[in-house]
């Protein structure tokens, strides 16, 4: 048996899908979190004896009729697949808006069963919804649910199995209306019609809220921005310096540092395996990926805060505190979604962007996205921290406020280069405030994590498992006792010239660089395996190994120049596959590498001056980068506005 999930965005559908199947999908406070239908078995505890029962998490949909590509995916699914039973997730405490699908459902000939959502909100505000008036309006079986304690939901479960054996054909609501000029109206005041009848408010419409009273200020056009920066900044300060640092610390010390090198080598001598062998085991292998899972805890208190954040309903004001921004530069607040979603990973991130209906918005989405520094970034930004800003917490916030400024500005110059014209409106309904789930957040935090483990033990193990034989050997396959006579060199020196502008020196940089587009978490890997092997030497110490190559300000900038150059190898599919042209996606990846090395060429050269008083190495190359990059912007610019005089369109 096939049971649909299909409801409004924000109705609670993937909570109550994530609870009779033990999945852990994202859940968000905004439309287009799911952005294809998902399917499931049932879990265990909510299976019924006999049945083989699979379950469909349909996007959130306001009506059959598809406004957005979400739509269109629910309304193909139920029109083409014909599942057996729709449960139809109803928010109580916005039935009005969603019983306008409900009907729409109850004339499409499948049996449908109605969970009524979110009641602990209804009674909490003191009003009453009686169920049972609603149900007989409908003519249709309706379950009350409150899916973040699984209230109601093995009901549900044992209703919609045996309507789905029932093929008895459920009779649609009593609606009719000729007129189809305004059949979406007399839809609507159908609906209006039943609300009147089953809900019953204590509370004037009219009255001041809570949540108006919060949004008044954190919503504010001008409050907004500094709270949001200030927000981060705690959430940064706790995940880096606070627990998620000190227990970091400790892994990287002392786990990592002593008890599994130790005991890994003392193992392996008592066996008395190949000196080779056993080097390419500790040092590659683990102390490669041990680099990258030391801070796994700083990732894990990170996005458990951010996953606070999201369940309170607080990133969804974030999303209206950027519309206004973000329509300066051709895009709307529909474009802030991916990318707090690629904070956690960038792939989701960019997925994210099919939701945009507008293909010009869609593609700037798409090529602004990867900015936003995402979970595989983390470890990066941790490493330069505890090494050239010990005890700071400023640099985490740092990056994000970078990454914003790189977004508008990147926005803007997207706009201009290319005639780009943004067609899309941002509608957004906004939760109300409610006292975040630390179940959730704790699911959230140990789903991360696992994905974190799983990447760093397969992809990243075997890319440093390559680095180190690529460091430990010539091209003739012989060992060599000088690094830069070794396979890594000779490539890190063909790449090594194009970081002179940028203040970098080294092979051993260009390296990491590289395998840092296989996955961000292989930049701190790779140090791991060259630095520390040729110096023994702890990578994250504060004055360690990194300052032969770094000072704080190129250091600062190497950080930069990772951050927000094109992202791993998976992403940039992702990109592939919503951009739909390589022609675009090779002009994505163009702008965000030059966004990156430009943005690091600055820090380097200007951060030189004002700290140290004198230009960094490469200035004189970096004066003719910049000279190339800012007549490229004049010619592609002017190209542009020509463009558009001949179109007719705004300048």
């Amino acid at each position: 048996m096939k049971i649909a999930l299909a409801g409004n965005p924000n109705s609670g559908k993937t909570t109550l899908f994530n609870g009779i199947t033990g999945k852990t999908e994202f859940v968000g406070n905004w439309a287009g979190v799911t952005v294809d239908k998902k399917e499931a078995e049932l879990r265990k505890k909510y299976r019924v004896k006999g049945e083989d029962i699979s379950i469909v998490d349909l996007p959130g949909a306001y009506s059959i009729s598809p406004f957005t590509g979400e739509e269109a995916v629910t309304r193909d699914f139920i029109l083409q697949e014909n599942p057996d039973v729709i449960i139809n997730i109803v928010d109580g405490a916005n039935i009005s808006r969603s019983l306008f699908f409900t009907t729409q459902l109850l004339e499409l000939g499948i049996p449908v069963v109605i969970a009524l959502n979110k009641t602990d909100v209804v009674n909490r505000r003191g009003d009453v919804l009686d169920s049972k008036v609603l149900g007989k309006e409908l003519n249709c079986k309706v379950i009350q649910t409150t899916a973040t304690s699984e209230s109601g939901l093995r009901d549900l479960i044992n209703e919609a199995v045996k309507l789905g054996k029932d093929k008895k054909k459920q009779a649609a609501p009593a609606f009719k209306n000729d007129n189809i000029e305004d059949s979406d109206m007399a839809r609507q005041r159908y609906v209006d019609g039943i609300v009147e009848k089953c809900l019953f408010k204590k509370r004037d419409a009219s009255e001041v809220t809570f949540s108006d009273k919060v949004d008044r200020i954190v919503a504010h056009k001008w409050l907004g921005l500094p709270i949001f920066f200030f927000v981060m900044w705690a959430v940064f300060a706790f995940s880096i310096e606070g627990l998620g640092g000190y227990l970091s610390g400790y892994l990287n010390d002392v786990i990592f540092g002593e008890v599994i090198p130790n005991a890994a080598n003392s193992f392996f001598e008592g066996l008395g395996i190949s000196p080779l062998l056993q080097a390419l085991i500790v040092d590659g292998a683990i102390g490669g990926v041990g680099a990258v899972i030391g801070f796994l805890p700083l990732i894990m208190v990170l996005f458990f805060c951010l996953a606070l954040l999201e369940d309170c309903g607080y990133m969804a004001r974030v999303a209206v505190v950027m519309d206004r921004f973000f329509k300066k530069i051709g895009l709307s607040g529909k474009s802030i979604i991916p990318m707090i979603v690629g904070s956690g990973c960038a792939i989701p991130g960019v997925m994210a962007t099919r939701t945009i209906e507008d293909i010009n918005e869609k593609r700037m989405t798409t090529i602004l996205t990867p900015f936003v520094p995402c979970g595989a970034k983390l470890p990066i930004i941790g490493l330069f921290a505890a090494v050239f800003f010990p005890g700071a917490s400023w640099v985490g916030p740092t990056m994000y406020i970078i990454a914003i400024a790189v977004i508008v500005i990147g926005g803007l110059i997207l706009k201009k280069i290319f005639v780009w014209e943004n067609t899309s409106s941002f509608i957004l309904e906004l939760p109300e405030y409610k006292m975040p789930s630390l179940s959730h957040a704790i699911v959230q935090m140990f789903d991360k994590a696992k994905g974190f483990i799983y990447k760093a033990t397969t992809i990243i193990l075997v890319c440093n498992t390559l680095v180190w034989f690529a460091q430990a050997y010539s091209w003739g396959l012989q060992p060599v006792d000088d690094q830069s006579l070794s396979i890594l060199a000779s490539l890190g020196k063909i790449i090594a010239p194009i970081l002179i502008p940028l203040g970098f020196a080294g092979w051993q940089l260009a390296a990491a660089s590289i395998t840092g587009f296989i996955a961000k978490e292989n930049v701190v890997a790779t140090f791991a395996v060259v630095l520390a092997v040729a110096t023994e030497d702890a990578l994250h110490l504060p004055g360690g190994v990194l300052t032969e190559f770094f000072n704080p300000v190129t250091g600062f900038a190497f950080l930069v120049f990772n951050l927000f150059t094109p992202p791993c190898f998976a992403a940039m599919g992702a990109m592939n596959a919503e951009m739909g042209s390589k022609k675009w996606l090779f002009k994505g990846l163009a702008f965000q590498f030059s966004v990156g090395y430009v943005l690091a060429m600055l820090v380097t050269q200007i951060g030189s001056l004002i700290v140290y008083g004198t230009p960094a190495a490469g200035f004189v190359p970096a004066i003719i980068v910049a000279v190339v990059v800012v007549s490229y912007l004049i010619f592609a610019i002017k190209k542009a506005d020509a463009k558009r005089q001949n179109l007719g369109v705004e300048i």
